[in-house]
């Protein structure tokens, strides 16, 4: 349903605590279950002092991360004459980093416990793979990108 003309204002979030980074603080309240606020961030901030011991630097890490999982394109479903049509279309600013967010912490979530057995070391995992253009976040990525290029053949549709 149309809403009518009311433009919804945007919450602005706080940087985080450690780093001042509102980018940092939006990931921590992805990784939030629960209310558990705190508990969210020692779990990001044990992942980054992994990344430091690894020799890396943690924020410029997380950053490359998001901006390598971010997806550039993507499918939106279209109806037109009772058909439906995937449609590919340009992931904008917020969507893109919120689709990148999303999609590490589930990567990470899905890592066995065999080979790490805390969450901030899947999490530091799979953020140095994402850097390195690896790890099941970018295959995601990847298969986006393959679905809005196999339906190019929609593009005339798009809104």
């Amino acid at each position: 349903m149309a809403r009518g003309g009311i433009k919804i204002k945007k919450r602005k979030v706080e940087a985080d605590p450690l780093y001042g980074n509102t980018l940092l603080s939006k990931f921590i309240n992805n990784v939030m279950q629960d209310g558990k606020k705190t508990t969210a961030q020692r779990v990001v901030y044990g992942a980054f002092e992994i990344l430091k011991t690894k020799g890396l630097n943690p924020l410029q890490t997380f950053e490359h991360a998001i901006d390598t999982v971010g997806p550039k394109l993507e499918v939106r479903a279209r109806r037109i004459g009772g058909a439906a049509y995937q449609v590919p279309a340009e992931v904008r600013g917020p969507r893109r980093v919120s689709l990148a967010i999303r999609w590490i912490l589930d990567a990470a979530r899905k890592r066995s416990t065999a080979e790490h057995k805390t969450f901030a070391e899947k999490l530091a995992a799979e953020l140095m793979d994402a850097s390195n253009n690896a790890g099941d976040a970018v295959k995601k990525r990847d298969s986006a990108l393959k679905m809005a290029e196999a339906n190019k053949a929609f593009a005339h549709f798009r809104w």
